[in-house]
C-alpha cells in the first residue's frame, strides 16, 4: 500500500484532497491529511480505510519526521518558504517531494543528494507556475519538432473573479494570498526582454506600463510585467529568442488605479506607522498629503495624484473602498502595506455565492518556412462554488497528477524537477483534459 502524506489543507487544497481521496479508494493507498485546521478537509471528505485526518504542527520536528518516516511521498502545500525543513528530511528518509512552489535556492542545493538517492522532487506543478510550463513546453516543442524556431513567447495568468460575480468597479477580488496581491512588483527587479532589447520596469512605474490582451468570448484584460522574464530563457532553451515576456492579468481600469496606492506609498511594508489602531481610514490616506489646514483630503489626493475633475471613475474607485470614510482602522502596530490589506480585504473578500475564474494566455511567435507565423493559447476555468475554485483546480489537480504517476513509477528520472519534458507534461496535460482543463490554440493571420 503507497502512503501519502498531504501537508496542508487550505482553501487551494479542495480539488487536491478530492482527487487524492479518489485515488486512493481506486488503487488501494493511504492518505494521511496535516493540518493546524482541519475544517476544510473535514468539508469535502470523510475519514475511512484510506483517509486519516489529523491536527499537525509543522514546527513540531517529532511529528513532522514521523510522518515523513511512515509515508512513501510528501506534497507540501505550505507556504514556500516553509518547504526546505520538509524536502530536508524526505532526502534523510528517502522519500519523493511535490510542491506547487517555485524552486528555491535552498531546494536546488538538494539536487545532487536527490539525484543520489533515487528520489523524484517535483516543484512548479501547480498552476502559474505550473499549468503555464505544461502547456507552453507542449506548443514550443512541437514547433521545434517541425522544424520551427522560436522568435517571440509572452505568457500571462490571472487569478479573477468570474463575470457572474463581478459586481464592484474594480473588478476585482481575493481569490488567492491577498499579501501577494498588495505586495506584487515590489520585491524586485522587473525585466524582460523585447525585440532582442533587455527592458527594465522601476517598481512606480509598473502598473502604468500594460499590454491589452482580448480573449473571445471573456473580452479584454490588461497584463502588467512579472518580476523576472529572463530566467525562462535557459529553463525553456529560449537563449535566443528575442522577446520573452510574463504578466498578470487584471481587468482593464485595474493597474492604473492600483498606480494610485503606489503613488501614495500605501503598498510601503518597510515600516510600521503609529498609532494605526485607532486611526480612521481618512487619517491613513491623509498621513501620505502634505499638510493644509482647510482643504479637504478628497482635494488632497486629486491635486498630488495630478487627477482632474473628470477623472470620475478613478476616484469612485477610491470612494468605493471607503478610504474617505471616519471607520477605524483597528490594526495596532501596522505597516501601510498590512493596513492597505486589511481595508481590501472588507472589500475585496469572495462571497458564499461567489464564483472566481482563473485565466492563462500564451503567445507564440516563430520562423517556419521562410516566413514568420504565430500562434496564440488560452485557458478559461470558473470555479464551482467557494470550496471547489478555479484556483484549487488548477493548483490541486496538476499536483495530484504528478503525485500519482510518481507513485506509479511513470515519472521516474530522479532530481529536483519543473514539468518541461514531454514524460511529464503529456500525461498531466492528458488528464487534465478530462477534468475540462483544456487549452484553445489558434494560428494567427500575420
Amino acid at each position: 500500500m503507497k502512503k501519502i502524506f498531504l501537508i496542508g489543507a487550505g482553501r487551494s487544497a479542495s480539488t487536491l484532497i478530492k482527487y487524492l481521496a479518489k485515488q486512493a479508494k481506486e488503487n488501494n493507498h493511504h492518505l494521511s491529511i496535516g493540518d493546524v485546521n482541519l475544517d476544510l478537509a473535514k468539508k469535502v471528505v470523510k475519514e475511512n480505510e484510506h483517509i486519516r485526518l489529523f491536527l499537525f504542527d509543522i514546527n513540531n520536528k517529532e511529528q513532522r519526521q514521523e510522518e515523513i518516516k511512515k509515508s512513501d511521498l510528501v506534497i507540501s502545500m505550505l507556504p514556500a518558504f516553509m518547504h526546505h525543513e520538509v524536502a530536508k528530511e524526505c532526502v534523510e528518509f528517502n522519500k519523493h517531494m511535490v510542491t506547487a512552489s517555485y524552486v528555491s535556492e535552498e531546494m536546488k542545493s538538494l539536487e545532487e543528494e536527490v539525484k543520489k538517492r533515487g528520489l523524484v522532487f517535483m516543484n512548479e506543478i501547480g498552476v502559474d507556475p505550473g499549468l503555464d510550463h505544461l502547456s507552453a513546453m507542449r506548443v514550443i516543442d512541437t514547433i521545434r519538432h517541425q522544424g520551427g524556431k522560436m522568435r517571440e513567447f509572452e505568457t500571462f495568468t490571472g487569478g479573477l473573479v468570474a463575470p457572474e460575480s463581478d459586481n464592484n468597479p474594480w473588478n476585482y477580488k481575493f481569490t488567492w494570498n491577498p499579501r501577494n496581491v498588495v505586495l506584487a512588483g515590489s520585491g524586485g527587479p522587473v525585466k524582460f526582454i523585447q525585440e532582442g532589447q533587455y527592458k527594465y520596469i522601476p517598481y512606480q512605474k509598473l502598473f502604468r506600463r500594460t499590454e491589452i490582451i482580448e480573449i473571445e468570448g471573456y473580452g479584454k484584460f490588461e497584463g502588467y510585467a512579472n518580476r523576472d522574464s529572463l530566467k525562462y530563457r535557459e529553463i525553456y532553451n529560449l537563449q535566443n529568442i528575442l522577446t520573452l515576456y510574463r504578466g498578470t492579468l487584471r481587468r482593464p481600469g485595474f493597474c492604473r488605479a492600483w498606480d494610485l496606492f503606489i503613488q501614495l506609498g500605501l503598498t510601503d511594508d518597510s515600516y510600521k506607522m503609529e498609532n494605526t489602531e485607532n486611526m480612521t481610514y481618512r487619517q491613513f490616506l491623509n498621513s501620505f498629503l502634505a499638510y493644509h489646514p482647510f482643504d479637504r483630503v478628497e482635494i488632497k489626493v486629486m491635486q498630488y495624484l495630478g487627477l482632474h475633475q473628470d477623472d470620475t471613475v478613478l476616484m469612485e474607485k477610491l470612494e468605493w473602498l471607503d478610504l474617505f470614510s471616519n471607520k477605524k482602522i483597528g490594526l495596532p502596530n501596522a505597516s501601510p502595506a498590512q493596513i492597505l490589506q486589511h481595508i481590501l480585504e472588507q472589500k475585496w473578500k469572495m462571497e458564499a455565492s461567489d464564483k472566481d475564474m482563473i485565466v492563462m494566455w500564451h503567445k507564440f511567435v516563430f520562423w517556419m518556412d521562410d516566413e514568420i507565423r504565430e500562434i496564440q493559447s488560452s485557458m478559461v476555468i470558473k470555479g464551482d462554488d467557494h470550496i471547489d475554485t478555479a484556483m484549487a483546480k488548477t493548483v490541486g489537480l496538476p499536483v495530484g497528477i504528478a503525485a500519482k504517476l510518481i507513485l506509479e513509477e511513470k515519472i521516474t528520472k530522479p532530481g529536483v524537477h519543473i514539468p518541461i519534458t514531454s514524460d511529464i507534461y503529456i500525461p498531466i496535460l492528458t488528464e487534465l483534459e478530462k477534468y475540462g482543463i483544456t487549452f484553445n490554440e489558434k494560428v494567427i493571420s500575420r
